[in-house]
């Protein structure tokens, strides 16, 4: 289509050339449908764990062959001369170098880092295939293995193995054909695939045939992947062509804001600049897409092209023409003219014709009105958000590991503990023998016949089970507890009757020579070290020679008692010991109170890893009454705590509320956190009980009814096991007793429920309580070296930046476990004066405010009260004067000024 005129034309080839810089743009390469079907498959759990072997199969072999092929470049004639020597070597893989010299064989040593095997591998890629282009199969191995282990992948699985199958073939053949040029090493380079392929190559294209077919190869290669343009640019040699001329830098920008086109006409935006050359003038067109109709395109040119082109209208009255336009399309044009000169001489030149030729892509047409169409509603459907399940969380993340802060955490080693004795039972058989009669003579005495006697030797005590004929009374036999004592003439006999489950009557004599039982034979046992309790504690071995290993979680508590000197405190430490032992610092803390201030001081090394403590405390081992209260309280707030966690969650008791976590099936961004257990160890029970009274047993008692499902147990020892120190409240809530020496049948009673802990014979030799069942155990013997050892190995090792921290508690009186509160709006007039007068007589004291300040009691009272709130003067000392915090006047200016900005 074609005008008289000033006329637009367009370079077709700039168009042409950008058209299909677009096109290579936006064009995506979508994933093949196979993969995507791959990706999107629920893999059962069996199935995912064989695609979890395959891959790392997969893994492990790319790094075997990596090895084998990389020392097969430096190996590769030993190799080959044993694969020589072996016809083969496949057949000879398993066979020793002495089987095979006694069929006549000498056999080269193979110096491939992987063996026969990655001798006969390496030669059969490198050599028998593809040369070193095998080592791309070790990049296609590794990526399909890790993306079947991990379920994602470093690199996209099809084209890795696409391009590298594709690599393999060209780089073989692209090495057999250069091959020759560079070196006479036989097919290390290419393989024999290489080497025959050029070798038919050659016989039917010759040299330069295959020289060409690999660039063409390559060159295809690049265009089907990289699209590469290869475009070559010619200058134009017609100089009477005033249509293209070239740009010059300093041309003068015409603004040319608006093209309109008909409606539902297809036009090709370029995304970036084009170029329409007017007589001369080169007009620069960036265009953005804005979607709404714009004015004529002669409305915003310059006066003289406005001229012109009205004058074109005139001599062309017969021909409709219309203003091109673009409809729907927005375009911000830069028009920049090449030559004032030229523009000059167009314009003043009225006769002078010009060729207008629209190009074919813009498709500007006259403007045809049509119908008015009804808008058509498109209603789009939403896509539903995939939800993300735990199981998708797990999968992507694996489970909450709550070691992983202290993933480097070593459990104490066995050689920490010392080794006391044999280990073994000794049996005397004459003293056995010797018992048995005097047992058996004194029983005649009293008319009491034996049908059997059986004899079980333990670690301390002996225990002779007796089956009397019928017709005698159990309680006849009870009852000659004192005279069997005697003619034994041994100390802690007990008589059982009858024993539980067994239909025999139980008489416990001590050994003569008792064995001691250290802790580290009854740790280094398969029972303890195999065990799946949740609190395992090893309290020693049973008469029977049996190591008793006791569950705290299901106790759940633990009431500990003896008279001093009797082993309490080494039962104590066996406890804490062996959770040391089992347990990792994110799964149990320990509260420790002990008032008598030396007995658990060898823990407080492990402080960071164990030990929890009240917000603001120094120490973590509690000596103080006071603390002791607060932190009791402090307990049941973290128990109620936890319980409302434990509703929330939907569970029942702590572990399987971790156990839900760990799945990833709690938000911690609801409050949800991962659960340590919490042990809380009082030493001396007795001793609060005396000073604090009910201020301990209330939350002591309400910790024993509650706590166990949320994981906290308590463990109680006490010298003095009367009645007014382990109450009824109590000792209903501690099924478990542990009862060592006591020196009356009361006390026994008092802890048991029934006497037996009056005849022990000390040392360690104790009775467990589990509800109607007593067991008598010797305990694990753990002396303070080894506490230490223990201790010190724990506590040299990285751990948490502070102790466990426990819910701060306020009591009625509002002292609470962290710093005093300090309202600067209910402060005294004088407080700034009064401070200035503390800290100038570095006094802190009552009476001196009141003498300088001329203040009543009460008030003086309370202004020393907001000192120590301020941390100004610190605690009341009795009869002393307060210790004044601040040195000097200029500190404290520094910090009044702190408390004004704050206020």
């Amino acid at each position: 289509m074609a005008y008289k005129g000033n006329t637009f034309k367009n370079s077709s080839q700039s168009r042409s050339t950008k058209e299909a810089k677009n096109t290579a743009t936006t064009s995506t390469k979508k994933t093949p449908s196979f993969v995507k079907s791959f990706d999107n498959i629920d893999f059962s759990e069996g199935q995912r764990k064989a695609l979890k072997i395959i891959g790392l199969f997969l893994i492990l072999s790319s790094f075997l062959l990596a090895v084998a092929f990389t020392s097969y470049l430096f190996t590769w004639k030993e190799d080959q001369s044993y694969i020589a020597a072996t016809n083969g070597g496949w057949k000879t893989l398993f066979n020793t170098s002495t089987e095979l010299q006694t069929e006549g064989l000498e056999i080269p040593i193979v110096e491939n880092k992987l063996g026969k095997l990655g001798a006969l591998l390496a030669n059969m890629f490198i050599f028998e295939w593809f040369g070193i282009a095998s080592f791309l199969f070790i990049l296609v191995l590794f990526v399909v293995g890790y993306k079947l282990l991990y379920k994602k992948s470093i690199l996209p699985v099809w084209k890795t193995v696409l391009y590298s199958f594709i690599g393999i073939i060209f780089l073989s053949v692209t090495l057999g054909f250069i091959q020759e040029y560079i070196t006479e090493t036989p097919h290390i380079l290419e393989g024999k695939f290489g080497f025959w392929t050029n070798q038919l190559l050659n016989t039917q294209i010759g040299k330069y045939g295959v020289g060409g077919l690999l660039i063409f190869s390559y060159l295809t290669a690049l265009i089907l992947i990289y699209n590469l343009d290869l475009k070559l640019s010619f200058q134009s040699t017609n100089k009477s062509d005033n249509v293209d001329l070239e740009e010059e830098e300093d041309e003068e920008p015409i603004q040319v804001n608006r093209v309109s086109t008909p409606k539902n006409q297809p036009v090709p935006i370029p995304e970036k600049e084009e170029e329409i050359n007017i007589d001369g003038a080169v007009i620069e067109v960036s265009n953005t897409l804005r979607g709404r109709n714009t004015p004529n395109l002669s409305a915003n040119l310059s006066p003289s092209l406005n001229d012109r082109y009205a004058h074109l209208r005139e001599d062309n009255q017969d021909e409709e023409i219309e203003d091109p336009t673009l409809d729907d399309i927005e375009v911000i044009n830069s028009v920049n003219f090449e030559s004032k000169a030229q523009t000059e001489a167009i314009a003043s030149s009225d006769n002078t014709t010009i060729e207008l030729s629209i190009d074919p892509p813009l498709d500007i047409e006259p403007r045809q009105e049509e119908e008015s169409q009804e808008p058509t509603l498109i209603i789009e459907e939403q896509k539903e958000e995939k939800s993300i399940s735990a199981s998708d969380l797990v999968a992507q993340f694996g489970e909450y590991d709550p070691k992983l802060d202290l993933s480097s955490y070593q459990h104490p080693t066995l050689e920490l503990l010392k080794d006391y004795g044999t280990g073994k039972i000794t049996i005397n058989q004459h003293e056995l023998e010797a018992n048995k009669n005097r047992i058996v003579e004194t029983l005649r005495n009293y008319s009491i016949e034996i049908e059997h006697i059986k004899a079980t030797v333990g670690p301390t005590v002996t225990l002779y089970e007796i089956i009397p004929k019928p017709g005698v009374r159990i309680s006849k036999i009870k009852n000659l507890e004192d005279d069997i004592a005697l003619s034994l003439a041994a100390l802690g006999i007990r008589i059982i009757a009858p024993m539980p489950g067994k239909g025999t009557i139980g008489i416990e004599v001590p050994n003569s020579t008792p064995e001691m039982v250290s802790m580290r034979s009854v740790i280094s046992t398969e029972k303890f070290q195999k065990t799946d309790m949740d609190l395992p504690i090893a309290l020693g071995k049973t008469i029977s020679n049996e190591v008793y290993i006791a569950d705290l979680a299901k106790m759940p508590h633990l009431l500990v008692a003896g008279a001093t000197g009797q082993g309490k405190s080494v039962g104590i430490n066996a406890i804490l010991t062996s959770l040391l032992y089992k347990k990792h610092p994110a799964e149990l803390k320990f509260v420790l109170v002990d008032p008598k201030k030396v007995e658990l001081s060898l823990f407080k090394k492990v402080e960071r890893h164990f030990l929890a403590k009240l917000p603001g405390e120094e120490d973590a081992i509690i000596t103080d009454t006071k603390k002791v209260i607060n932190t009791l309280n402090s307990l049941c707030i973290e128990m109620d705590q936890r319980y409302d966690l434990l509703k929330n969650g939907q569970v029942r008791n702590l572990k399987e509320y971790n156990a839900k976590f760990v799945n990833r099936r709690l938000n911690p961004e609801e409050g949800h956190r991962f659960l340590p257990f919490i042990v809380l160890i009082v030493d001396e029970f007795a001793d609060l009980m005396m000073t604090a009274g009910k201020e301990v047993e209330t939350p002591i008692a309400r910790l024993a009814q509650l706590a166990r499902a949320v994981g906290i147990h308590l463990v109680i020892a006490t010298q003095r096991p009367s009645v007014n120190i382990i109450t009824g409240t109590i000792k209903a809530n501690f099924p478990a007793r542990l009862a060592f020496r006591v020196l009356s049948k009361v006390d026994s009673r008092t802890i048991l429920d029934s006497g037996g802990a009056d005849q022990l014979i000390g040392r360690g030799d104790m009775l467990l309580a589990t509800g109607s069942d007593l067991i008598r155990i010797q305990c694990a013997f753990v002396d303070t070296p080894e506490v230490e050892s223990i201790s010190d190995f724990i506590g040299g090792q990285r751990g948490y930046p502070s102790a466990f921290m426990l819910p701060e508690y306020v009591d009625e009186s509002g002292e609470g476990s962290g710093s005093m509160d300090f309202d600067m709006s209910e402060r005294d007039q004088l407080f700034e004066e009064a401070a200035r007068l503390i800290v100038m007589h570095q006094q802190g004291s009552t009476s001196l405010i009141q003498r300088k300040l001329k203040l009543g009691y009460n008030r003086a009272g309370r202004i020393i009260d907001q000192l120590e709130a301020a941390g100004i003067v610190g605690p009341f000392e009795g009869s002393k004067a307060r210790e004044v915090l601040y040195p000097d006047e200029y500190s404290l200016e520094q910090y009044l000024e702190t408390l004004r900005k704050a206020d």
